[in-house]
């Protein structure tokens, strides 16, 4: 067996183990390992006792090697390899071995590379993906989505916050962080395919303990829809807690981001004008989004005669209310004390963390 210095944060070994002696088949998977980050452990005959067989988190069995490993322990997480798509007797062999799948090689190729990237990242649980988005212009949906970030990351959750909105000026202008290292989007504008979550991780600045993609000041003010889709999808792959501020419009981009929300939050000021502008948001938004919910905040300056309370904004819209927002003493006070501080905002965001299911299982920061 070669040996391999791969592993988790908790120093378990995350690694496939290729059982083949067919020299081209494995040349194959250990290109397709590589590609997905990981460097396997590789036996050229069946395993000699039971405990790498067993340990192993994914098994990659070369179909020339099926009839040697017929004694072997059964397990989950084994996978026979082949070339020929016609030879019938590969489906005999895999139920021999107790094998999960039968993969012909090159067509799983894709496949079979991000179930070894998923083993290498230790994947479990999705992040559990909130997307706030404002009803209108101002209501305050940005400086809620740090808020609701910061409170995740105090609650010990591993904590993503994506700016999705390349006409917002920049969340790590909000947190206090424009000069912070690491990667803004721009980095990230040709990505297609998987993108690694853990190297996702490690490259983007660390804000009041969460992670922070966001825009630079430069000129770019769109990336490709595959380059949302690949980043947001490496974001939930690490667990833990998504919060995505999206913009009002919907494009192309935007619905990538869409797609990948549990719950999105629809920020609407308190008054009948900004009911009417929300109207068109929520009808584009729930076109994508199947949880969504209101968040009110009182509407300033606007006539007594167009101020509504919270549950006839919910009813006008024909949403569920997720709660009210008190402005002046809460959104306000943060963006001079900095989000997810202390008063009304933070103790919205608590109290909206301990409602919503974030299980264990979805990643505590470590």
């Amino acid at each position: 067996m070669t040996e391999v210095r791969a592993g988790d944060a908790r120093g378990v070994r995350r690694v496939p183990l290729i059982v083949t002696e067919d020299v081209e088949l494995l040349d194959d998977l250990l290109r397709l390992c590589a590609a997905a980050g990981v460097r396997p452990e590789v036996g050229h005959g069946a395993p000699e006792g039971r405990g790498r067989w067993e340990a192993a988190p994914l098994v990659l069995v070369g179909d020339d090697a099926a009839e040697r490993l017929r004694g072997a322990a059964r397990r989950r997480g084994v996978l026979l390899v082949g070339r020929d798509q016609d030879d019938p007797g590969v489906w005999r062999r895999a139920v021999e071995i107790g094998a999960d799948h039968v993969l012909m090689l090159p067509d799983a190729e894709e496949w079979l590379m991000d179930r070894i990237a998923d083993v290498a990242e230790g994947v479990g649980r999705p992040a559990l993906t909130v997307g706030v988005v404002g009803g209108r212009g101002g209501a305050g949906a940005s400086t809620l989505s740090c808020a609701l970030a910061v409170a995740s990351a105090k609650a010990g959750r591993r904590t993503l916050l994506v700016d999705a909105d390349p006409l917002g000026g920049g969340l790590d202008v909000l947190l206090g962080g424009e000069a912070a290292d690491g990667l803004r989007w721009p980095a990230f504008a040709q990505s297609r395919g998987r993108v690694g979550s853990t190297a996702l991780e490690e490259s983007l600045p660390r804000l009041h303990g969460l992670r922070v993609l966001s825009w630079d000041r430069g000129d770019l003010s769109a990336v490709p829809p595959e380059a949302v889709r690949a980043v947001l999808a490496a974001g939930r792959r690490m667990g833990g807690v998504v919060v995505v501020d999206l913009p009002r419009r919907v494009d192309a981009g935007s619905v990538e981001a869409l797609a990948q929300l549990d719950l999105g939050l629809l920020v609407v000021p308190s008054e009948l004008r900004a009911v009417a502008a929300a109207r068109r948001v929520a009808d584009a938004v729930g076109m994508v989004v199947r949880d969504l919910r209101v968040v009110t905040v009182p509407a300033r300056g606007a006539p007594r005669t167009g101020v509504l309370d919270a549950d006839e904004v919910a009813r006008l819209l024909g949403l569920p209310l997720a709660g009210e927002l008190p402005l002046d003493t809460a959104v306000m006070a943060a963006r001079a004390a900095g989000p997810g501080g202390g008063g009304a905002l933070g103790r919205f965001c608590a109290g909206f963390w301990e409602r919503v299911p974030v299980g264990a299982e979805q990643g505590e920061a470590s």
